[in-house]
């Protein structure tokens, strides 16, 4: 696998999970429904900005088992395609729907920012994907783990962007997909699955087979 197609299986991935209506998604929409665009767009940058810490941890991580134990990197490979195998198999069998978007109080754009940031770094699936499926794709032949890390990084702050951003200038029209549209949330959710158990699958027959 080139280094290109390793960044496009992590961009799907990553897509893939963004996508999924959750936590994130409508603090965002609640943010922007109450305060206006602005305020979402500050909890959006919030959320980016604890992906940005989440990134640094899980490459410190990497790096340290790189150096110390490399052979635990396969190990590593296989609990985080299981993982990404069970929140597939999870999504597929589920139906997501979102009962109601509250408006809640409104807050400041610094407020939202500074909540959107927390409601990212306390969210344990967060912890999960990065300790378990980001080090899959920082691999020692593509060059020195922090300048992989600094890239995907940027992936993971753009797409946030796109995705969430995307949500808060159009909140009111949002709002009436995830909640009016069940419908459309369900299927986003099981598409989603089924794109994750099939990266899985892919994850682990390319780790084995470049292990070969």
């Amino acid at each position: 696998m080139t280094y290109a197609e390793n960044l496009w299986l992590f961009f799907t991935l990553l897509f893939g999970i963004i996508i999924v209506p959750g936590m994130d998604m409508v603090f965002v929409l609640a943010n922007a429904i109450t305060g206006g665009r602005s305020s979402g767009l500050a909890a959006t940058a919030g959320i980016m900005a604890g992906g940005v810490l989440h990134t640094l941890y899980a490459a410190l991580g990497v790096s340290v088992v790189l150096h110390l134990v490399p052979e635990l990197f396969n190990v590593l490979l296989l609990l985080g395609a299981a993982y990404i195998a069970w929140i597939g198999f999870s999504l597929l069998r589920s139906s997501i729907t979102i009962g109601g978007v509250e408006a809640g109080a409104r807050l400041s754009r610094w407020a939202s920012f500074r909540q959107g940031a927390l409601t990212s770094l306390m969210n344990p699936k967060a912890y999960l994907f990065m300790l378990a499926v980001y080090p899959q794709f920082l691999k020692s032949q593509f060059g020195p783990v922090w300048s992989q890390a600094a890239v995907m990084a940027l992936m993971i702050a753009v797409t946030q962007l796109a995705v969430y951003g995307g949500l808060a200038l159009a909140a009111g029209r949002g709002r009436d997909v995830l909640v009016g549209s069940p419908g459309a949330t369900v299927a986003i959710g099981r598409g989603a699955g089924l794109l994750l158990v099939a990266i899985a699958v892919f994850t682990v027959w390319q780790g084995w087979s470049g292990a070969g």
